[in-house]
Parts: structure tokens; C-alpha cells; sequence
């Protein structure tokens, strides 16, 4: 959610815009057949992890713009089980088994943004755009249970640590009229994984499992494009927009300490999408009024859909910690995306 402050009052205030968002960033849920070829390092592996963003934003002049938020890590029970988890199979004493690890606890972090809009048409809409982002490290304390065979045995901690992030982005219009636009996006970050150096866990007997990560730093590039049609004649008081996009992610894990727990594969990932904005005299599904009915009634309504396909490239594993790790592995994610916008 997103206003500006003029809108909702304060008069004199049309420069600043707030804003509360709420995602899930990594989103991971794994599984594996219990008898599985590497169950002695992992059987499911779950991170329901939410970051809550309150976010404000200052327009300094038609050319720049600032933005700051707070991010906010925790868990909550309404997504997934509500906390970290891992299971796998015993070794050594706890031969055959089942081993649960898992936490919650909340940290925070924080993110500054910069927007520079040096060229814009004669309708003052911009033709180029450049977006500097940066996304502090964030450490999340972690306290929980280790598990055998579903019963307690001793209270469990660590912290994930997660990565500060650079990025920056550029998107030009070679098309903006009130007719038509067509955007060209380039994105480009570096993702600090490096400071993933171990999630050991420390034992309320006194013990230590050893869990070292020694990741590295990694690029993500992406490039995209947007053609969209405003309030064509073929469907009035619409506005519609068709989009594709690719993405080179790189792989931040050693063979070392690489767990499938977590797809840690190069990947490249192709985009298609559309996006159908309804406004004025428009009507959603052809029922739904779409202009302002009631003063609590949206202005517009949105629907964007999207599908994306992860093609990951084949990693050997070779010298594992854990040799039963070690091989061959391949993957695909087909992945659907349906979103819902209001404007009031």
C-alpha cells in the first residue's frame, strides 16, 4: 500500500509519499523422499521468512527522488510452520533417525534508494530513468529446537545472516506518446553472499553442530521490455501491456558445502507477462464498475499475470563435506504469477 501524503490531508506535503509493503523474499520449501541418495544432510528444508517494509519517499525535484525503508525479518505463523526448518537422518548415534533443526526470531535492516530522471517528454512523463538501490545486511537471531524422532532433546540457536545488496538500473522509452509506450529495462546486481559464513548451531548442552556455508558473492543481470496500449480505440478505458524479460543469476555455493536443501544452480530465467489496468467508464469482467462509484470505491482496477521458467545449468558436485552429496544435479522451476492492483 502506497498515498500520498497531500492526498490523505496534510496539505503542503504532495512531495513525500509513504508506503507499507510485505513480502516473502526467498520463499524456499524442499523435499525429498525420506530414503533418499543424500538424506543424511537433508530431507525438507523450509524458510517462510517475511520482510515487513515500511518506506518513505521524497520527491527533491522533477529530476531526483530519494526513498528509505525499514526491513523488518521475522516469521509468522500463517505462512508455512511459522519458523526455519530442516530435517535429515541421523548419523553415528542417531543412526537412522529423524533430525529436526529449526528457529524463529526476527532482525531488521534497512534499504536507501535513489531515482534520477534526467530526460522526459513534453507531457513532463520521463523517456530515461536511473535507479540506484542499496539493501543493508540484515542478522536474524535464531532460537529453536533440535528434534529426534519428533521429541525435544536440547534448545537450538543461530543467526542467518543475510546479504547486502547493490543495484543499479536503467529503463529508457524509445516510444511515449498517449497512445502508446515502450520501455527498455536493464538491471544489474551484486548480491554480497559472501557474508553467509557458517549457520552453526549452538546447543543448550553445550554442543555444536557444524554448519558451514563459505558463500561468495554473486551477479544477477536482467533485462526486460513493456509495450503497453493506452485507452486504445479496439478496448476503451483500458490500458494494456505485454511484457518479457531475462535473468542471468550466478551460483554463490562451494561444491563444499553445497546442500540441496537450496537450488544452488546458475539459472536463467525467461519472463512473459501482461498487464490489464481498467479505469473510467471500464467495467472488470464486464460487471464490475471500474471508475468511482463511492468515495471508498477504486478509481481502477488492475490484474497482471505472468510465467516464468528457471532453465538451470547441470553442476557436478564433487568433494562434498558430505560425500553422499557429491554428483550430478539438474533442475527446472515453472512458476505462475497472478497479481491483483487498486487505485483509489
Amino acid at each position: 500500500m502506497s498515498a500520498n501524503l497531500e492526498s490523505l490531508g496534510w496539505d503542503g506535503l504532495s512531495n513525500v509519499t509513504v508506503g507499507l509493503g510485505l513480502t516473502s523474499p526467498y520463499g524456499l520449501n524442499t523435499r525429498y523422499p525420506v530414503d533418499g541418495p543424500f538424506n543424511t544432510a537433508i530431507t525438507s528444508a523450509a524458510l517462510p521468512l517475511l520482510d515487513i517494509k515500511p518506506t518513505v519517499a521524497y520527491k527533491i525535484n522533477d529530476q531526483l527522488a530519494i526513498g528509505v525503508s525499514a526491513d523488518i525479518y521475522t516469521f509468522a505463523s500463517f505462512l508455512g510452520q511459522g519458523h526455519i526448518e530442516q530435517k535429515q537422518v541421523g548419523v553415528g548415534p542417531l543412526s537412522g533417525a529423524s533430525v529436526e533443526l529449526n528457529g524463529t526470531g526476527t532482525g531488521a535492516g534497512a534499504t536507501v534508494s535513489l531515482l534520477y530522471t534526467p530526460l522526459r517528454n513534453g507531457d513532463g512523463k520521463p523517456i530515461t530513468s536511473i535507479g540506484l538501490v542499496y539493501r543493508t545486511q540484515a542478522v536474524v537471531p535464531l532460537s529453536g529446537s533440535l528434534l529426534v524422532n519428533g521429541a525435544k532433546v536440547a534448545d537450538a540457536s543461530t543467526n542467518l545472516v543475510l546479504p547486502q545488496i547493490y543495484t543499479g538500473a536503467i529503463a529508457i522509452w524509445p516510444v511515449r506518446t498517449n497512445e502508446r509506450e515502450w520501455k527498455l529495462e536493464l538491471d544489474v546486481e551484486y548480491v554480497g553472499w559472501k557474508s553467509n559464513r557458517d549457520l552453526d548451531v549452538h546447543l543448550s548442552s553445550g554442543g555444536t553442530i557444524p554448519q558451514p556455508q563459505q558463500w561468495k558473492t554473486v551477479t544477477v543481470v536482467a533485462v526486460g521490455t513493456e509495450y503497453k496500449w493506452l485507452n486504445p480505440a479496439w478496448l476503451p478505458h483500458w490500458d494494456i501491456a505485454v511484457r518479457s524479460g531475462y535473468t542471468r543469476t550466478e551460483d554463490p555455493v562451494p561444491d563444499t558445502t553445497f546442500n540441496p536443501g537450496v537450488i544452488s544452480l546458475p539459472s536463467n530465467t525467461l519472463s512473459i507477462g501482461a498487464g490489464f489496468l481498467c479505469k473510467g467508464q471500464g467495467r472488470f469482467f464486464g460487471m464490475v464498475p471500474c471508475g468511482e462509484v463511492t468515495a471508498l470505491w477504486p478509481k481502477g482496477i488492475g490484474l497482471d499475470v505472468a510465467f516464468q521458467e528457471w532453465f538451470y545449468e547441470p553442476r557436478a558436485i564433487a568433494g562434498n563435506l558430505n560425500p553422499t552429496v557429491n554428483g550430478a544435479y539438474h533442475a527446472y522451476v515453472h512458476l505462475g504469477i497472478v497479481s491483483a492492483k487498486f487505485l483509489f
